[in-house]
């Protein structure tokens, strides 16, 4: 706000008012709580009364929740309460739709760090009101082996020993492989959480045979809606999409004052 709002000077100090907010697109609901605390944060007393539960799918037309209180805080949180009302459905609604794609699998769609700065937790809320699960929050909760870290370490035996000394207790430890023999590497080593990077339909396929049950599989690189029911069916266990958080495009919902 800087030194204020200047346009809301407009209004009397002491006007109260009610505004709704409808949504212009089918999509699911997701960031009431950020919704609410943008009004708050001005006016103490502001109400939200929703009349969508958060997680629902919305639709065109449909008023989603009233906001009564002053006018002078209702005009001055009202874009960033949408920002957060939008961007936060927006991820919601993707997740929904991945999730409904692999509906009678076993692979589970779950989100990445790939995650627009500073809202990370708020981004991955979302995920989980699509339905979706949530990967590590940072590089403080789990131990996540890429490429680089293979390279550094010198090579899978290496890193999944020196993973398993420094790993605290009970944070998870996964790695990443690119080829079968990097995937026989980390099960040898005694991997329980394996991520296949970029690897073909076919190749995943053969890598769920070969881990017969021994380690977690999950799929990375390259999913669309258009593929994610056939990497589904391959028997991965877990299907990550940095997409999700970061190819997103804004609900459409508005706000208009009674």
């Amino acid at each position: 706000m800087g030194a204020g709002d200047l346009t809301a000077g407009l209004v009397a100090v002491g006007t109260r008012a009610t505004a709704h907010v409808v949504c212009r697109s089918t999509a699911v609901l997701c960031g009431g709580p950020w919704f609410d605390a943008c009004f708050r944060r001005l006016d103490p007393d502001a109400v939200v009364e929703w009349m969508v539960d958060e997680g629902s799918a919305i639709a065109p037309g449909q008023k989603l929740c009233s906001v009564h209180g002053a006018a002078r805080a209702l005009l001055t949180a009202e874009r960033t309460a949408l920002n957060f009302l939008q961007m936060l459905s927006a991820v919601a609604t993707a997740t929904r739709r991945y999730v409904a794609a692999v509906a009678g699998t076993k692979a589970k769609i779950v989100d990445t760090r790939k995650t627009l700065p500073g809202l990370r937790i708020a981004q991955k809320y979302a995920v989980r009101a699509g339905g979706g699960v949530n990967h590590r929050m940072g590089l403080f909760d789990a131990i996540l082996i890429k490429e680089n870290h293979l390279a550094a370490a010198g090579g899978v035996g290496a890193a999944m020993r020196d993973a398993e000394r420094i790993s605290p207790p009970g944070v998870w430890i996964q790695i990443e492989v690119e080829n079968f023999a990097q995937l026989r590497d980390a099960l040898a080593a005694g991997a329980k959480m394996i991520l296949l990077d970029n690897m073909s339909l076919e190749q995943m396929r053969e890598a769920v045979g070969i881990a017969a049950g021994r380690a977690g599989l999950e799929a990375s690189g390259g999913i669309t809606l258009e593929n994610v029911r056939a990497i589904a069916q391959t028997g991965v266990d877990r299907i990550s999409i940095g997409g999700l958080t970061k190819d997103i495009t804004a609900v459409d919902l508005s706000m208009r004052f009674d």
